[in-house]
């Protein structure tokens, strides 16, 4: 088995990395290509072209088969693994007809699709009008239709971005139930494309035979071609497998396969999920996405900005560290980590509310981020501190939700992301969540988790339940500190929990005055 290598193709917002792993779960292997995250020709925008992604798969492989002395020929199959919600339109001949747009744009449409009198009396006994109006008026593919007429009657395949690269690499289309977050006609309790009777037909401007097959993770989804050979290195006829989205990935990767244990996420949005045998609704009306164990759930709540605010705090204050890591010849992320520990747990009463991006439900609309209890012996520093505490804040609220929704108590915690990397984040995240907080083996969670679909999919494991136990251990684990984590609980309880509910007529009147953030 040792000589048996999978290789994962993980697709982010920052980067396309090509990773080999053992069936032990072990990198063996990797060669890494930089995106610009989006270009934006209009304000919110964030658009990308298609075929800068493929390339970036198509040169991320080729490095590696040249920095590597592993033979391509060793690889026993093909999963790929892709950021979320990034939409793409294909014309009759397969090419990409407009730039994907990516889950981070904020483009939306008031001209939407009619629903019918029974829906919309539904919806508004249900309490749910406004969370609809929001899902129409989010919908990439229904600002294309009233905006690019052109582009919406071309259009002959509809497509995520993970999609877009199973096609390209095996010749279908074909995807993961896995990867399917988005505004799509997607059943999340059926785990398929919706009934031909669902509100969601009407709710959306898309074509059913737009879109591709669905399959579940894990399932051989066909066999890289020969085109996709030369571009990539990869030998033709090497099996391509279903895996799932990077944060249902992220989860498996980083061993959460059980209820009692949550995996957060310190990406670019920051979230915490559990992996749940029945469908499970967090938030009502707002449902688990689909994890990469088939028939399984991902109960998730997430930050829109998540450690994007680091990476924002770092370009607007971090100069001095940044260069000073240059000078020295040191990683950044090291000078920060001593910013963090030069101020004390709470951050001297600096609170931070991290909804940079407004929410759906909770937090609406509406939100906005927020920063009190400045005082004049704040300095970059207690700022810089407070956004990992505000951050860990949130989340433990969602782990409050899912732990009252599902029943189950969360006793453990596993991090994965680039926030993980970080020995003060990780400390300050076990201290407010008050458990043992591990970081995966490896970094690289997400992958690692397309991996594991494709070697049970591959027969190389017999299930998922071993494939997850064989490849998958706890690096190194952080446990609360008493004194610390006793300021953070009444931090959390007498401050953070509260600041919500009494801004929240404030940011209203601010969206009143500024007409920002547009609310529906």
């Amino acid at each position: 088995m040792s000589a048996s290598y999978i290789l994962s193709i993980d697709n982010g917002t920052q980067s396309v990395r090509a990773i080999l792993f053992d069936l032990h779960g072990n990198i063996v292997a990797k060669a890494q290509v930089h995106l610009e995250a989006y270009f934006s020709t209009h304000p919110g925008w964030a658009e990308h072209d298609p075929e800068d992604y493929w390339q970036a798969v198509c040169t991320a492989c080729q490095r590696l088969w040249a920095q590597n002395a592993i033979a391509a020929t060793s690889i026993k199959g093909v999963a790929v693994t892709t950021q979320r919600g990034t939409m793409i339109n294909l014309d009759k001949d397969g090419k990409p007809l407009r730039p994907a747009i990516t889950w981070l744009d904020q483009r939306r449409t008031d001209d939407v699709p009619p629903i019918s009198a029974f829906w919309k009396l539904a919806f508004k006994l249900a309490g749910v009008a406004q969370t609809i109006n929001y899902f129409r008026g989010e919908a990439e593919i229904n600002w294309i239709k009233v905006n690019q007429p052109a582009i919406w009657d071309q259009t002959e395949k509809y497509l995520m971005l993970s999609g877009y690269l199973n096609y390209r690499l095996c010749g279908s289309f074909i995807d993961s139930i896995g990867s399917q977050v988005g505004y799509l006609p997607f059943d999340y309790k059926g785990l398929k494309w919706a009934g031909r009777k669902d509100w969601k037909w009407q709710a959306l401007a898309v074509k059913p035979d737009s879109l591709p097959e669905l399959v579940a993770p894990g399932t051989v989804m066909g066999k890289i071609t020969a085109a996709a050979a030369v571009a990539t290195g990869i030998p033709p006829g090497t099996p391509l497998l279903a895996a799932a989205a990077d944060k249902a990935c992220e989860v498996i990767g980083a061993g959460c396969m059980q209820p009692h244990i949550g995996c957060l996420s310190y990406g670019t949005t920051a979230t915490i999920n559990t992996t749940s045998a029945r469908y499970l609704e967090v938030t009502p009306f707002i449902p688990p996405y689909p994890a990469a164990i088939p028939g399984a759930y991902s109960t998730e709540v997430q930050i829109f900005r998540g450690y994007w605010m680091v990476n924002w705090f770092k370009e607007q204050f971090g100069h001095h560290e940044r260069r000073q890591a240059e000078e020295q010849g040191v990683l950044a992320e090291d000078l920060f980590d001593e910013l963090v520990n030069a101020v004390p747990p709470g951050s001297m009463g600096l609170m931070l509310q991290p909804y940079w991006s407004p929410g759906i439900k909770v937090p609406g609309p509406e939100a906005k981020g927020a920063i009190i209890g400045f005082g004049d012996v704040h300095t970059r520093a207690h700022m810089y501190r407070a956004i990992l505490e505000g951050l860990a804040y949130a989340l433990r609220e969602g782990k409050e939700k899912i732990e009252k929704r599902s029943g189950v108590k969360i006793t453990e915690l596993r991090i994965s992301g680039g926030g993980s990397q970080s020995d003060a984040a990780m400390q300050l995240t076990a201290d407010i969540f008050g458990l043992p907080t591990s970081r995966p083996h490896v970094y690289e969670t997400s992958g690692l988790g397309a991996a594991i679909d494709a070697a049970v999919g591959l027969g190389l494991y017999p299930d998922f339940a071993s494939a997850v136990k064989a490849m998958t251990r706890i690096g190194k684990t952080f446990y609360p500190i008493a004194e610390h984590q006793k300021t953070y609980d009444a931090l959390y309880r007498k401050v953070y929990q509260k600041m919500y509910a009494r801004l929240q007529p404030l940011y209203l009147d601010i969206q009143k005055i500024t007409g920002y953030p547009r609310l529906d």
